[in-house]
């Protein structure tokens, strides 16, 4: 039987392959807010969570036309803490620029990670020209388990027909407040998650690209590819698998189902002794179906799904409890 052949692996569709710069990813709002159009309210379009860990949960399965309606299944989930965010500063934008930004916020817990000024900004009124609105808020983190530093995204704001002057008055009535997660996920059938994957560190081509090893005899290493490329061009290029940096690497998990919302103090999930490598949750919390990239009191960004897919969407599943 002859040998199978596998040329190589590894997408090069994420390149390059190096450790990210920040925890949390930046984000292509436009397409966001084009694909999730505001209704009557206008709405934030992003939230800072903490995965807490993973579980199995009981679920009752309402779906229409599925295998299991009606029945009770067990599904892996993920938990992630979900602490109150408040606004550092507002952005407006003008042809993709900032042209003004104001902070708006000294908070004590803000000297961990950056220089607040002594006295914060007035939002009092915009600047003359201006196309979009965002503000950058941070996370409320000291209520949690995890740390005391906060982390820091920029997130874009959906209003009615998009209008610019609606979006600074929702930003004004959200200045000096905590913004619960309740004001966003009720609102999204389903959510992306962005975050960065475990980090591994250096490591060799099989690891990294799941080339096979070569004949045991081999010359000059079996771990390794047995050619890096013609005579000429006298170089090697970069589809050649090389060693390199695993994991730390900036990944988007599409269409998520949440299933489920509360805070502690409402309904306690847990365990006596603590969950495995984070402890207990002490605030709001989201539990959503199947994994998420990232270790333990990894942070991440959920925002509306922009490609949602209809089998996704029409799943019906109502949390019972974990198990």
């Amino acid at each position: 039987m002859p040998r199978s052949s596998k040329p190589r692996a590894g997408s090069l569709q994420f390149w390059p392959r190096k450790r990210i710069r920040k925890v949390l990813p930046s984000v292509n709002w436009h397409e966001v807010q084009n694909s999730n159009p505001a209704g009557k309210d206008s709405r934030l379009l992003g939230f800072i969570a903490y995965k807490v860990g993973m579980a199995s949960a009981l679920v009752k399965d309402n779906t229409e036309n599925s295998l299991t309606k009606g029945k009770r299944v067990i599904l892996p989930v993920t938990l992630l803490e979900t602490p109150n965010m408040k606004i550092y500063s507002v952005r407006f934008y003008n042809k993709g620029i900032v042209t003004k930004e104001i902070v708006v916020s000294n908070d004590k817990e803000l000297k961990r990670k950056l220089k607040a000024p002594a006295q914060p900004g007035k939002l009092d009124a915009p600047p003359e020209h201006y196309e979009d609105i965002r503000v950058i808020v941070y996370s409320i983190v000291k209520s949690t388990s995890v740390k005391k530093t906060p982390d820091f995204i920029e997130l874009a704001i959906n209003t009615p027909n998009n209008d610019k002057s609606k979006k600074f008055e929702f930003v004004k009535s959200l200045v000096g407040k905590e913004i619960s997660p309740k004001e966003f996920m009720p609102n999204f059938k389903l959510l992306d998650v962005r975050g960065l994957t475990k980090g591994k560190g250096y490591s060799g081509p099989v690891k990294r690209f799941g080339i096979k090893y070569r004949f045991h005899k081999s010359e000059k290493g079996v771990k390794k590819v047995g050619s890096i490329g013609p005579w000429h061009p006298a170089r090697v290029t970069f589809r050649v698998p090389m060693a390199g940096q695993v994991g730390l690497f900036t990944r988007v998990i599409y269409n998520i189902k949440p299933l489920f919302f509360s805070a502690i103090s409402e309904k306690n999930i847990n365990p006596s002794s603590g969950f495995k490598q984070y402890g207990n949750i002490n605030s709001s919390y989201v539990i959503l179906k199947g994994s998420v990239q990232g270790p333990q009191k990894r942070a991440v960004l959920l925002t509306p799904a922009f490609r949602a897919t209809k089998f996704q969407a029409k799943k019906n599943l109502e949390f019972v409890d974990l198990v």
